[in-house]
């Protein structure tokens, strides 16, 4: 989403997308089981070596899931005046569109791309690997940048491209003009004018100018952000007539402005930031299309303004969407405002505003099983007056559609209907459950069966609720192996989150951090009511901030799961929060509060954090993945966590008779190398963490392994 992607890059959160992947070489693993035993006996928990076996064996299925659905549709071809660009497992090319036949050209060769200044060698080539992040072609496809990712690191390097005539002969005509370190978010103005972010760790603050001429290159300063907890990235308006300079922090917006045909002009600040206003730009016929956190309740309304006078004393109210709808993105397609929402009744829907008669907005319905979507930028000869997009759900594949506003026309891109992985008829069941202070919560249910039929059937809890994240509900192949193995899957959209617009958010902000605790535990206990699995069989799965909630609610009552899977946790709230010198705990005061300088702020966040509120008690069983060299959420943190967790439990079990020891928790702790907060960087990897995750599960819900259809002898 728009409005949430100035953040991305800092925030603890964890996104994933594996619908594509590329060969890779297998990494060495460690492991450290952290068994819980009885002083009373010899005994001991599940031991690693029984999940290593049950891991070969999902291996297979998880190998078999991902080809299954290996062909899916996605937005990573790039559409140019003349060439379709692509990527291939060893860089980027480009296909002619007059002549389908013609061989595709090789345009960035990854292994010449990865060689430092004066290094023969790829960098590192035994020990990582590039992969294509971005692609951006200049207005007249002259020139090309894109940004690689190296494995296990958090850098990303930029390499500009002389794009040469069509392909004559053997030789590439291709020419990689220079590279440049740390590129964050990168954009062009012209054919020669590059403005560019970097990124120092985890902050990008800088933007830069690159200015291509017949002698060579000019890099000059542009701007500089001062304020440590502000995040700057560039982005095109969807004409491509402006650029934008994004300064966003958790708390405050401020938009900077580059015209195409102007670049070498100062940016021009469209409204300086203040304290909790919120916005994003986009343009239109001279005009400025914004949309603003300034309608009732502060949340998100569209405003206009000339692009001559763009402060907020010229802001003009356009549309403001009725309350409980829930504003997600806005797209300028044609002479409409798109708005991508999320209603009352947290179902998906677009709402269509003419911008020269937007009195009459329309609301255009997706399918009721849609809850993730994704928009595409057109390409240099792209139709600016459709929107194209994909919709899917953690169980239905994506599905391309598109939408002409000018003629109301919504259109499937696909066969959806006629094709068989669509034809399963998985049940989607919205419910709201009822938190501590009246509060209801949208919870979120995907099953095979009807819900009379849901007693005795595992279950797989999902929860985030923090920074104003919606629960992340794109398609996930293992998800949906899940519901035909016969699982029920539920998202809790707990407070802290955005799926009911800011104030979802602002409601479970620092002092109240542990109504995301309440409402998690009252969606619990209303799936419970419903007749829906049992806390013997439910297992609750969550990433990064969304540990905390988890971990909260162990404390509290952790006799409402068997099992637990977190990945990249933050656990150690009130640690990370005392430390000033960790890289975002200055911005995350916003979002979890200051320990050091606001004693109730302390006293909160020492009710609820996960490591300092473990007691001997009766814990779930734990899966905790984490990575050596997380910058975002300090592996020491999720260490202590785990041996306290250990010592918690073995204290336990020597205070009861061992007639009461019938279920013993067991914690595994598998730390993976590298730095990526965003989980496995090749596919070996994804599949050994995915496999490891249901192995734990089958073996702690006591569950047996499902075995494939053998098929008939004929």
């Amino acid at each position: 989403m728009v409005l949430s992607s100035p953040l991305r890059s800092s925030a603890r959160l964890l996104t994933l997308s594996r619908a594509k992947f590329w060969k890779l070489g297998v990494s060495v693993r460690l492991r450290l089981s952290l068994s819980a035993q009885r002083c009373c006996t010899t005994e001991t928990s599940v031991s690693a070596d029984k999940y290593r076996n049950l891991e070969e064996y999902f291996v297979r299925r998880l190998k078999a899931a991902y080809r299954r659905f290996s062909g899916l549709p996605d937005h990573s071809v790039v559409y140019g005046r003349n060439h379709i660009y692509f990527i291939q497992d060893d860089g980027i090319y480009r296909t002619d569109k007059s002549d389908g036949k013609l061989e595709p050209e090789h345009v960035v060769n990854l292994k010449q791309a990865s060689r430092g200044e004066g290094k023969t060698k790829p960098e590192n080539e035994e020990r990582f690997l590039w992969t294509v992040q971005r692609i951006r072609l200049s207005p007249q496809e002259k020139h090309l940048a894109a940004t690689l990712k190296c494995s296990h690191k958090e850098e990303l390097r930029c390499v500009v491209v002389r794009l040469g005539e069509k392909k004559l002969s053997l030789l590439n005509p291709h020419h990689i003009l220079l590279k440049l370190e740390r590129v964050l978010s990168f954009e062009w103005a012209s054919d020669d004018v590059l403005f560019y972010t970097t990124l120092e760790g985890l902050r990008s603050s800088a933007v830069f100018r690159l200015d291509l001429t017949s002698s060579g290159s000019k890099i000059t300063s542009v701007y500089e952000e001062t304020q440590p907890d502000v995040f700057v990235e560039v982005a095109p308006s969807r004409d491509r007539q402006i650029l934008t300079i994004n300064c966003n922090s958790r708390t405050s917006s401020e938009v900077l402005l580059i015209h195409g045909a102007t670049s070498h002009l100062e940016p021009v600040v469209v409204q300086s930031r203040q304290l909790d206003l919120l916005y994003h730009v986009e343009h239109w016929r001279g005009h400025l299309i914004i949309l603003a956190n300034t309608g009732p309740g502060q949340e998100y309304q569209v405003v206009k303004s000339p692009l001559s006078e763009p402060s907020m004393a010229s802001w003009v109210s356009l549309f403001t969407p009725d309350p409980g709808t829930a504003v997600k993105d806005m797209e300028v397609v044609g002479d409409h405002c798109v708005l991508v929402a999320r209603t009352s009744a947290s179902e998906l829907a677009l709402i269509v505003v003419s911008l020269t008669h937007p009195k009459d907005p329309k609301i255009v319905q997706l399918p009721s099983w849609a809850f993730a979507i994704e928009t595409k930028k057109p390409g240099l000869a792209g139709q600016q007056d459709v929107l194209e997009f994909l919709l899917s759900s953690p169980v239905h594949p994506p599905v391309p559609f598109s939408l002409c506003p000018k003629k109301g026309l919504l259109l499937s891109g696909s066969g959806n209907e006629s094709s068989p992985e669509s034809r399963a008829k998985w049940i989607t069941t919205r419910l709201e459950a009822c938190s501590q202070d009246g509060t209801l919560v949208p919870v979120t249910l995907f099953h095979a069966v009807p819900m009379e039929c849901l007693s005795q059937v595992p279950l797989l809890v999902h929860v985030y609720g923090a920074y104003g994240r919606d629960l992340n509900m794109e398609f996930c192949p293992v998800r949906r192996m899940l519901l035909e193995q016969g699982w029920a899957l539920a998202y809790c959209h707990i407070r802290g989150g955005g799926e009911r617009g800011l104030s979802w958010q602002r409601r479970a902000r620092v002092e109240g951090k542990e109504r995301g605790v309440e409402d998690l535990q009252a969606c619990l206990h209303h799936l419970f009511s419903l007749g829906i699995s049992s806390p013997s069989l439910t297992a609750l799965t969550a990433c990064s901030a969304g540990a905390v909630p988890v971990g909260a609610l162990c404390n509290k009552n952790p006799n409402l799961m068997r099992a637990i899977t977190l990945q990249a946790p933050f656990l150690d709230v009130l640690g990370t929060m005392e430390n000033p010198s960790l890289p975002l705990t200055l911005e995350d005061r916003d979002e979890w509060g200051d320990p050091v300088g606001n004693l109730e702020h302390r006293h909160i966040i020492s009710s609820y954090c996960p490591l300092h509120n473990i007691m001997p008690q009766h814990y779930p069983s734990m899966l905790l993945t984490a990575y050596s060299g997380d910058p975002r959420v300090p592996l020491e943190g999720v260490l202590r966590y785990a041996e306290r967790l250990k010592e918690a439990i073995q204290t336990h079990l020597s205070m009861k008779p061992e007639s009461d020891c019938k279920h013993i928790p067991n914690i595994v702790l598998n730390i993976q190398p590298g730095v990526n907060h965003l989980g496995a960087e090749t596919f070996e990897q994804i599949l050994e963490e995915e496999a490891l995750q249901l192995a734990f599960l089958y073996t702690e819900l006591g569950l047996d392994c499902p075995q494939p259809r053998r098929r008939r002898k004929r």
